[in-house]
């Protein structure tokens, strides 16, 4: 384990000008931009075959709904399993403890990464409630970092995390604002550094725009929730974009507070075939219990709730929301690889559908951008990238400014609260 990270890439030396230091970072940027985009697309291909085989062949050569409450209780108890034999049996037992890693950590042993991977495919196609990002993250720096290492051994650390950290985010998000905004929330911590913002940014970025260019043209992804356009924001909108977004991060904090509770429980299983297992069978559960929508990663079951829009009842919101937010805190906390932030816009999602079948007078793209934000922000911490979702969920420009206004209130809720991340003696993040 090493301690590099995105806050320390390299900076252009005084004695060199910032043009001769940029430019030769632009090939290695390119080479690991499109490589980490291949790299997530190629999971994601894997994962969604196998899912369908999962879900859909086996149970319809069986004979058996592939979303009854059996086949629900049985995959996910499976996929339990599954990724336990993984933990257990694989070199690198899957990297650390899920419940310790943040978006970007220090690279992992290469050694390591076909058990993360591995681990990550079964969890995204058994319908764990996580997402892809950390694993994929984790795997692109192990990689990037050591192969970068061998081919260009006087190049700083650092700048293959930064490059594959960026890289990485882009591709998952299929455009570079994001990168650049995680990069920059990091840089803010660095003290005693040299140049500008953007002469930092530099190479992260042409990594981020590889990386998100490869999967836009190969996958064409999209998280158009096809929500009505807020055109004419009033008053009200003010309001109404201030209160949901507290009262969701307020929501998103329920995980964080039992996060060490439910991990601590779970821990007194010993053994990861049985902490998965467990977890497996209880998320089976929770999956008969919230339905379908809730199984999964929750991006393609974002559409298929939206879409919905005015048809579900407030106590099927409600209901979805519950459950989807405990799956969370349950594949989290027994030992699931997996990342947080598609699961948290689900859950976000459906608690601003909820708001605005309470009180229908709230526009729909302001219930649940706002809510949205509000979980993210209490489930991740990463402002920048909250906003942003949020803001791309919406597609509505007007909607940018009331989503800034409903940060503070909602930030001020969550901030110096604990963290839906854990140190090493299992105690919460603050």
């Amino acid at each position: 384990m090493v301690t590099d990270s995105p806050s320390s890439a390299p900076l252009p030396r005084s004695s060199e000008t910032p043009l001769r230091v940029l430019t030769p970072q632009i090939l290695p940027a390119l080479v690991v931009g499109v490589g980490a985009a291949l790299l997530f697309l190629g999971i994601s291909v894997v994962s969604e075959e196998f899912q369908h085989v999962l879900w859909e062949t086996l149970p319809d050569a069986l004979g058996i709904g592939g979303f009854s409450s059996l086949w629900m209780i049985v995959m996910l108890t499976a996929t339990g399993v599954a990724v336990g034999l993984v933990v257990w049996k694989v070199p690198g037992h899957a990297g650390p403890d899920p419940a310790t890693t943040d978006l970007a950590g220090a690279p992992i042993a290469p050694a390591v990464v076909p058990g993360l991977l591995l681990a990550s495919a079964l969890t995204l196609a058994g319908g764990v409630s996580l997402g892809p990002e950390n694993p994929i993250i984790a795997a692109n720096v192990a990689l990037a970092y050591w192969l970068g290492r061998k081919a260009q051994p006087a190049v700083p650390g650092a700048m293959w995390v930064s490059l594959a950290s960026a890289a990485t985010i882009g591709a998952l998000f299929g455009t570079p604002v994001a990168a650049a905004l995680v990069i920059s929330e990091a840089l803010v911590h660095q003290t005693g550094g040299r140049g500008s913002l953007w002469d930092r940014l530099f190479a992260p970025l042409v990594a981020a725009g590889a990386g998100a260019m490869t999967t836009t043209l190969l996958a064409h992804p999209s998280f158009d929730m096809s929500l009505p356009e807020l055109t004419d924001p009033g008053w009200g909108d003010v309001l109404a974009a201030m209160t949901v977004a507290p009262a969701a991060a307020l929501f998103g904090l329920l995980a964080c507070y039992g996060f060490p509770l439910v991990h601590r429980l779970f821990k007194r299983l010993r053994h990861p075939m049985l902490m998965l297992s467990a977890g497996g069978l209880v998320l089976g559960l929770l999956g008969v219990l919230g339905g379908p929508l809730t199984l999964f990663k929750g991006l393609e079951e974002i559409k298929e709730l939206s879409s919905g829009l005015g048809g579900w009842s407030s106590g099927e919101l409600a209901r979805m929301a519950v459950v989807k937010l405990a799956a969370l805190l349950v594949a989290a906390s027994c030992g699931f690889v997996g990342g947080r932030i598609f699961p948290a816009v689900f859950i976000g999602a459906a608690f601003g559908l909820l708001a605005q079948a309470l009180v229908p007078e709230i526009h729909p793209a302001v219930a649940v951008s706002s809510a949205v934000l509000g979980v993210l922000l209490a489930t991740t911490r990463q402002g920048w990238v909250s906003l942003f979702v949020a803001a791309v969920l919406a597609s509505s420009p007007t909607m940018l400014a009331l989503l800034c206004l409903a940060s503070l209130p909602a930030w001020l809720v969550v901030t110096g609260r604990p963290q839906l991340e854990l140190d090493a003696s299992g105690a919460s993040l603050r």
